[in-house]
């Protein structure tokens, strides 16, 4: 998928699939913390979308799309145990570009490229919507949670931190939980 196009895909998806959603044209940003505002939608309501390189062994290397609350950041020792990997780390620009369709700062919460797995921390799910920017730096949109979920078919795992969270796990559990396997 060429550069700009995940914006006409993920349209032409949620048209497919009759799903509704707003559209909010704003200044060129992608920092969730300052774009968030501009929308008017709390950090905890945005969908930060960080595209990770996960090393399993010397020879294998997957590519994983975290998904977590604006408030919040990806633990990334617990996509490492998750993921059963030897090491873990931001991919490079190049590759999260090229693997979400779309320029650092719009990355969307679906994975579209069969080389992406998909993993939303629950807590992303506690608001009745979610915003995100929409492939683009100046348009953001607004999803219905449950719709989301139904379209996006996310793995759900505890991947966030901050917040109170404690590292690989939901806040004040111990250890990590995977509720797709």
């Amino acid at each position: 998928m060429a550069l700009g196009d995940a914006y006409t895909q993920l349209i032409s998806f949620l048209g497919q699939h009759g799903v509704q959603y707003r559209l909010i044209d704003h200044a060129p940003e992608g920092r969730t913390e300052i774009v968030s505002p501009m929308r008017g939608n709390a950090l905890s309501q945005a969908a930060k979308c960080i595209v990770l390189m996960v090393k399993i062994g010397k020879k294998v290397t997957k590519y994983v799309l975290g998904v977590v609350p604006g408030d919040a950041r990806v633990d990334l020792s617990a996509v490492k145990a998750l993921m059963k990997g030897t090491y873990v780390a931001f991919a490079s620009q190049d590759i999260a570009e090229r693997l979400a369709g779309s320029v650092a700062g719009t990355v969307l919460p679906f994975a579209f490229h069969p080389e992406l797995e998909l993993i939303v921390d629950p807590l992303l799910l506690e608001n009745d919507e979610l915003y995100f920017n929409a492939a683009r730096l100046d348009r953001s949109m607004v999803l219905k949670t449950s719709d989301y979920v139904a379209l996006a078919k996310p793995r759900l795992a505890w991947i966030a931190v901050g917040r109170g969270i404690r590292p690989g796990g939901a806040p004040g559990a111990e250890g990590h939980l995977d509720a797709a396997t």
